[in-house]
């Protein structure tokens, strides 16, 4: 298996298209592929498709971690119960996953850092985690031949790391094992709606009947939805991410400041990326139309970011990106089976500098690879789950970044929204009309 997972891969999963099913989920990522996986299990007909490949966007382009630490207020009981999940799902499925729990740790510079870090410990009190602050001194002793002079930390030893490019076709597997049909390279072209309600799904493989539809599309979500007269302010902004060859241990597990972020690999590298909220925005058509409600969180990382005047040919915001099409014809979705944007070589390179800066005894690291990934975000930095304004759709989508590790938790509680079951959390910071009922879109309290 490559990583990230691209259309060179073949096609796993080859399901024919049954005629009907209870519930179609649009889209192959960990929520989706989790989504199907709750759902099959209380006992429902489900039908995963999938344009391109099984976790072939940000689902096997994503650092890897599954951690409690720093989410947000209303992510964290969902955090909690899917840290729960992926353990029990570990014990059941083997290394497959390549789940560890190695710990979190986000390292502090300045005491306006540490500041922040104590804030947010009434949230890890709140959850009962194991989450601490650690002194200059405590932190060093954790990162073996560290030089960088970090003030403090803050440290979750039960999160934990895994594999994303070989956990979610694992977990897709097992899907497909206890009867979801899964199938690849199958473009959902519309919802085929009746007196104003789900009635089915139009694929390029033709029309299959159902009563619920789940759009978990990731980067794609807004585009389709907008098809249908739904409209979301979710962008896509890109991050890049390397793999190195492989390295001596410094620390078990995932750790960042604001210069750089690491994960400890199966392999024994290091992935790596930018620490901070380092990422490019591709201006299109969209994002001009976003603009207002993206400012709060636009100020906050205007420095750290850089704006591509041109969305790429084919993604979801270019400007030559067809916004209407017809159920009888190829779709965006064809056109581009995967998103697989060039990495910023220039971003990584300075995280190779700032790595070596703070372990000088292991240098500039050598890269084995490097890719890029669009992260489907919202203004305020979390996801939509919600019932959309189509009686029988369901929206989970704009993960901001944060979806592989809820991926469990979270394909829970959206198989118990869809079938009308104990979602067990409150999902009000997440609702679909809080962009229209005069909330106050602005990021929350996380790190």
């Amino acid at each position: 298996m490559t990583f990230p997972i691209t259309d060179a891969n073949p096609v796993r999963f080859a399901a024919p298209l049954p005629p009907r099913v209870d519930i179609v989920v649009i889209g192959g990522g960990v929520i989706g592929v989790m989504t199907a996986f709750f759902l099959r299990r209380k006992g429902y007909s489900v039908l995963l498709l999938e344009k391109g490949r099984i976790a072939g966007e940000q689902s096997s382009r994503n650092w890897g971690w599954v951690r409690q630490q720093g989410r947000d207020p209303g992510e964290l009981p969902i955090m909690v119960e899917s840290l729960s999940i992926w353990k029990s799902l570990s014990h059941e499925m083997g290394e497959a996953l390549g789940f560890r729990q190695t710990g979190v740790l986000y390292l502090a510079k300045t005491e306006r850092e540490m500041a922040g870090f104590a804030a947010w410990m009434d949230h890890a009190r709140a959850h009962q985690l194991d989450t601490r602050l650690l002194t200059g001194a405590e932190t060093a002793a954790l990162l073996k031949g560290a030089v960088a002079p970090w003030k403090g930390a803050i440290y979750t030893p039960s999160d934990a790391r895994a594999e994303p490019w070989t956990a979610v076709p694992a977990l897709a597997a097992r899907a497909a094992e206890m009867g979801v049909a899964i199938r690849e390279a199958c473009a959902v072209r519309a919802l085929d709606l009746a007196a104003g309600r789900v009635a089915g799904v139009v694929t390029e493989a033709g029309r299959v009947a159902c009563d619920h539809v789940v759009v978990v599309a990731g980067a794609w979500s807004r585009l389709f939805l907008a098809r249908h007269g739904i409209g979301i302010p979710q962008l896509s902004v890109l991050a890049s991410v390397a793999a190195t060859e492989p390295l001596p241990e410094i620390f078990p597990g995932n750790a960042a400041d604001d210069d750089f972020a690491f994960r400890r690999r199966a392999d024994g590298g290091y992935s790596i990326a930018p620490g901070g909220a380092e990422h490019d925005f591709f201006i299109g058509p969209d994002a001009f139309r976003s603009f207002r409600v993206y400012t709060p969180i636009l100020k906050k990382e205007w420095r750290s970011s850089s704006f591509r005047l041109r969305a790429p040919k084919g993604f979801p915001d270019a400007w030559s990106t067809p916004r209407r099409w017809a159920e009888d014809q190829p779709t965006p979705f064809e056109a581009m089976r995967i998103l697989n944007p060039a990495p910023n070589l220039g971003t990584l390179g300075r995280v190779q500098d700032a790595f070596a800066r703070a372990f000088p005894g292991l240098g500039r690291p050598k890269l084995r690879t490097a890719w890029g990934g669009m992260i489907d975000t919202m203004p305020d930095v979390v996801p939509v789950v919600d019932h959309g304004p189509i009686p029988g759709l369901t929206i989970a989508t704009g993960m901001s970044g944060h979806g592989f590790g809820i991926g469990p938790g979270m394909g829970r509680v959206v198989a118990d929204l869809v079938t009308g079951g104990h979602v067990g959390h409150d999902l009000s910071r997440f609702r679909f009309q809080r962009f229209t009922d005069g909330t106050r879109i602005a990021p929350g309290p996380s790190l």
